[in-house]
């Protein structure tokens, strides 16, 4: 495929794209990659595509609203988008499997719409279905909270918080008792 019909996949992608984006409060988050030389898994154990070792690129992320998000991706390959609940695991990829689709407009743009939850960690995953389907693509995702890349922060027990506390007034004790005059 040519640059030209890429960016016309795109451009159509992102028109149907904000179709779906009908309220005026969405948030988009938008990524721009290439699958080349990035690790593989065996697509077929999981969907029945053809390849064995075909490359993939997985992207954690959280939301920090609760409703409908709308998923696009727009490829130089035949790809395929998949969302999954947690992490991505190669050697088991139908764990957490909240979503996937190959084909929207053309083989080389995919989407869907999921119901996301704030605070839990996702994981969304691009790839094709053989071996030799790789390369440039870039996706969006948009809904009506922030998307914010990277794994969703950890909260610290309590427990962790009583030590911090004991801690703190140890060493502010300390510091008094030294200040005093004796």
């Amino acid at each position: 495929m040519n640059i030209r019909k890429f960016f016309s996949a795109a451009l159509a992608a992102c028109a149907l794209f904000t179709g779906f984006a009908s309220t005026a409060s969405a948030e988009f988050f938008s990524h721009v990659g290439d699958s080349t030389g990035a690790p593989t898994w065996d697509v077929d154990a999981a969907f029945n595509g053809v390849g064995t070792a075909v490359p993939y690129q997985a992207f954690d992320f959280h939301v920090d609203t609760d409703g409908r998000y709308l998923f696009l991706a727009a490829a130089r390959f035949d790809s395929m988008i998949i969302l999954y609940e947690g992490g991505f695991d190669a050697s088991a990829p139908n764990d957490n499997l909240i979503r996937f689709n190959d084909d929207i407009l053309t083989p080389n743009t995919s989407g869907f719409q999921a119901e996301l939850t704030a605070g839990l960690q996702y994981t969304f995953v691009i790839t094709g279905f053989n071996d030799s389907e790789f390369g440039a693509y870039s996706f969006t995702i948009g809904g009506p909270g922030s998307i914010m890349p990277g794994p969703v922060a950890a909260v610290p027990e309590p427990s962790t918080w009583l030590m911090l506390g004991l801690g703190l007034a140890a060493v502010g004790f300390t510091a008094r008792r030294k200040a005093l005059p004796r």
